[in-house]
């Protein structure tokens, strides 16, 4: 091997961010497995290749006494003439590994670093094992079954977005999982289709999804006056309906956060109107009364708007129309309206603008706060 060859070597590592060193110990070693094989030697060989003037030298490893742990080998040098042809064989099959090699190890380090990303391909495969997607030339993602929602297909060539939730090493190329379940996904199409959320003017508070059926997202904005459902719903619902068409249609409910858990649970519930929201703070529990026409919205086809509500909150969730509050002694009715039955709690019994219970406390020997109470004697 020349030093021409060498020096070719040494570009095509630095080109490729390839250790040089570690890819001649390589060729190296392919060579003396060439070598014992073709010259049929009964020991080992060793190859040894100039680092200067790439000269390779063969030599057969004569054992001459020492341990089984510690052998003593008398180097006989077997150097055949025509060495340059099987260099050249070697050299480029240890070439093309180590490039795939370097590669692979690129792709590595690139998308382990992006878990929780999304990324955008086309599906190449698609079968009940697993689906192939190409994020770009030479790079795929597996989409397994367990990542799928169940009521979603895929065709050939269709692009999809999915997202990063896991980057392994295998034994042939860096395996990059994706997910189109998982509820982050949600986050990052919103931060594409909102520039206010990926400018971070409005903030994803929390989301709970039942893959392509249902989600909720419950959003704050940090800039004061600025609605942050509005800007996740766009003009005239564009901005959501683009994240709905990317998730095939499942129905995304979007409402304010607050740090009120009381207010929380209500606008959780969304679109089902709350009259009153008690919360047990100890137990972690919030009872919620709704119009007796509201309860089944409220609860949603086979639980589902509640189980979301409960997911998105954190609060465990007890749903009673006024009717049935009445009938378990929870509520009275006053009115025509609904208010909590133990009035011995302290708190207003007045009901908000916005459905829900006055969180203040009742002036002594009256049922209001100040506010309320004025309010209530104004009427």
């Amino acid at each position: 091997m020349s030093s021409e060859l060498m020096d070719a070597l040494r570009q095509l590592a630095r080109e490729k961010n390839i250790d040089e060193y570690d890819m001649l110990d390589k060729l190296e070693q392919t060579l003396a497995q060439t070598y014992r094989k073709t010259l049929d030697l009964e020991n080992d060989a060793r190859v040894t290749i100039d680092r200067e003037t790439g000269r390779i030298f063969v030599f057969e490893l004569i054992p001459v006494g020492g341990t089984e742990e510690e052998p003593v080998f008398e180097e006989n040098d077997i150097t055949p003439p025509d060495i340059s042809r099987f260099a050249a064989q070697a050299a480029k099959q240890v070439i093309t590994q180590s490039i795939r090699e370097a590669e692979r190890e690129q792709i590595f380090e690139e998308y382990a670093d992006r878990i929780g990303d999304s990324i955008t391909g086309t599906v190449q495969q698609s079968d009940s094992r697993y689906t192939l997607i190409k994020v770009r030339e030479g790079v795929e993602a597996l989409l397994p079954p367990s990542e799928q929602p169940s009521s979603e297909r895929y065709d050939h060539n269709q692009r999809i977005k999915a997202l990063i939730i896991d980057v392994r090493k295998t034994s042939n190329e860096p395996s990059i999982v994706v997910s189109r379940t998982h509820p982050n996904l949600i986050k990052r199409l919103f931060e594409l289709e909102v520039p206010e959320i990926y400018d971070g003017i409005v903030e994803i508070k929390s989301v709970a999804r039942e893959p392509g059926l249902r989600s909720k997202i419950a959003v704050s904005s940090r800039e004061p006056g600025l609605d942050p459902v509005g800007a996740c719903v766009g003009p005239k619902g564009s901005r959501v309906r683009m994240v709905v068409a990317e998730l095939r249609g499942e129905r995304i409910d979007v409402v304010p956060w607050s740090e009120d858990p009381a207010g929380f649970v209500a606008h959780a519930l969304s679109p089902a109107k709350v009259s009153t929201v008690m919360v047990n703070a100890n137990e972690h529990t919030a009872t919620v009364i709704v119009p007796d026409d509201q309860l089944s919205l409220a609860i949603g086809k086979e639980g589902q708007n509640a189980r979301l509500a409960a997911k998105l909150t954190g609060w465990r969730i007890d749903i009673k129309s006024v009717s049935q509050a009445v009938s378990a002694g929870i509520a009275t009715a006053v009115s025509g309206e609904e208010t909590t039955a133990d009035e011995g709690d302290g708190r207003c019994v007045a009901v908000t603008s916005t459905g829900i219970r006055c969180r203040n406390q009742a002036r002594p020997g009256s049922k209001y706060c100040g506010v309320h109470e004025k309010e209530d004697s104004a009427e």
